[in-house]
């Protein structure tokens, strides 16, 4: 008996479904608003509906409430600092908001403040992509005029740029343009490509990286869980093929083109975002962040 079309929808769906580092991105955050006490430094339980895990998924070795809570800390304040370098960004005039490999994030459903004076484009692989859509669909969430989902199917050899144009990005317009938990998984080579190509659009334009720094630079108490980390995004057939000291970094930028590079290290972000915590909650050293500007 053939399949109807709404079952061979399904089974598509279900094997373009995002990898685990999404889903563990999303719930992540989810568990910051859950387990960590206030002050939160993003709340973010939509993506959680959007990865509808199994139940007691609370329970899985990944979501550790201490093992976990470094990298947990981490996901959630990358993503605050982009979203407050939007806000000031927006209040200079920037209309146009591009994350590259933008998994499960929620800035476009969670925050109507900036998000409803902004055209915003994710980037991400096509399959995962349109899983994606469907679950905002079928949730009820929708999707926002504003908010345009770019599918590219890199493995075809498609131009996440020329994608991008056909989706209505003004290349004469400045924009803030994230990548956060994608460097490492690019070589340096590709990385460069990718900054060149950003370091070239509208003056005014920001670029925020996050990167994983060399694993002597990272605190002694953390490189198991990094290593662990390591091993992981190799068993799923992502492995991390980059590592960069703040300088590297900062150098790969200027020799992209970008006018003023700074690095962001972990010690600003807890002073900025988990100040005076009775719970001691930080973020990992493992990865820090730099911004560029054209």
């Amino acid at each position: 008996m053939a399949l109807s079309k709404r079952t061979k929808s399904t089974k598509h769906l279900q094997s373009a479904a995002p990898d685990q580092t999404a889903i563990r991105t999303a719930l992540w955050r989810a568990l910051h608003v859950q387990i960590d006490p206030l002050p939160h430094a993003l709340e973010d339980e939509i993506g959680l509906r959007i990865a509808a895990p199994d139940e007691g998924w609370q329970r899985r070795g990944d979501m550790h409430p201490q093992g976990t809570r470094t990298y947990r800390a981490s996901i959630v304040v990358r993503a605050r600092f982009v979203e407050d370098l939007v806000a000031d960004e927006m209040s200079l005039g920037v209309g146009q908001y591009v994350l590259l490999g933008a998994g499960l994030d929620t800035f476009a459903l969670r925050r109507p403040d900036l998000a409803g004076r902004l055209d915003i484009f994710e980037i991400d692989r096509a399959g995962p992509q349109a899983w994606k859509r469907q679950r905002l669909l079928d949730l009820g969430l929708g999707i926002p005029d504003n908010l345009r989902l770019v599918p590219v199917d890199f493995e075809a050899g498609e131009s996440w740029m020329e994608r991008l144009a056909d989706a209505g990005f003004d290349a004469c317009k400045p924009a803030v343009v994230a990548s956060t938990g994608v460097s490492m998984y690019l070589t340096r080579d590709a990385n460069l490509a990718t900054m060149r190509q950003i370091a070239a659009f509208a003056s005014g334009t920001t670029f925020v990286m996050s990167f994983i720094g060399p694993m002597e630079l990272i605190d002694p108490a953390e490189r198991s869980g990094v290593e662990a980390a390591m091993k992981g995004a190799r068993a799923g057939g992502n492995p991390w093929l980059s590592f960069f000291t703040p300088d590297q970094a900062l150098g790969l930028a200027r020799e992209a083109g970008f006018q003023r590079v700074r690095h962001v290290s972990a010690a600003e972000l807890n002073a900025r975002y988990f100040p005076a915590r009775a719970d001691g909650l930080k973020t990992t050293s493992s990865e820090e962040l730099i911004v560029a500007t054209t």
